[in-house]
Order: C-alpha cells, then sequence, then structure tokens
C-alpha cells in the first residue's frame, strides 16, 4: 500500500552552482520546480541514494547534496519517535 503524500516529506532541488543541486525540504509544498516525495526515515534516505531514485525523480543531471534533506528527515523521524 502506498503512503499518501501528506505522510511523505516533499523536497525540492536548487541549482547551487554549475551541474550542482541542493535537495532542499519543502513542507509547505509550495517551492518551485519539480519536486518528489520521500518517507521522513533515515533507512528510506538511504535506500535511495543508494538506488541513486534522487536524479530520475528530480529529472536532474549532475551531483546532487542531500544534506539539508538528510538533516530534516533525521529531525522528522526524530518529532515521530517522541
Amino acid at each position: 500500500m502506498r503512503a499518501s503524500s501528506s505522510e511523505l516529506l516533499r523536497f525540492v532541488a536548487i541549482e547551487s552552482g554549475p551541474d550542482q543541486f541542493m535537495a532542499v525540504p519543502d513542507p509547505a509544498r509550495r517551492r518551485p520546480g519539480r519536486g518528489a516525495h520521500l518517507h521522513p526515515d533515515p533507512a528510506c534516505l538511504a535506500l535511495a541514494e543508494r538506488r541513486r531514485a534522487f536524479g530520475r525523480a528530480l529529472r536532474i543531471a549532475g551531483v546532487l547534496d542531500t544534506g539539508p534533506l538528510a538533516e530534516a528527515v533525521t529531525l522528522a523521524a526524530a518529532e515521530q519517535s517522541q
């Protein structure tokens, strides 16, 4: 069964340089550009990174920094466990 979009964390790719992007969380779902969704779970983030799913989901070619997204996932997971 698929999770509803309200349970998922939306993120977008922001260009930070030539062929370099940052995956930035978009909890308000208002940022422009192509977005993607991810479970707010560190295991799902690790699996998506291992499968190189972010580039395909966001339709970008180049280096993607997932640091800000990883921080948001860690915070969301910590909030859910409380």
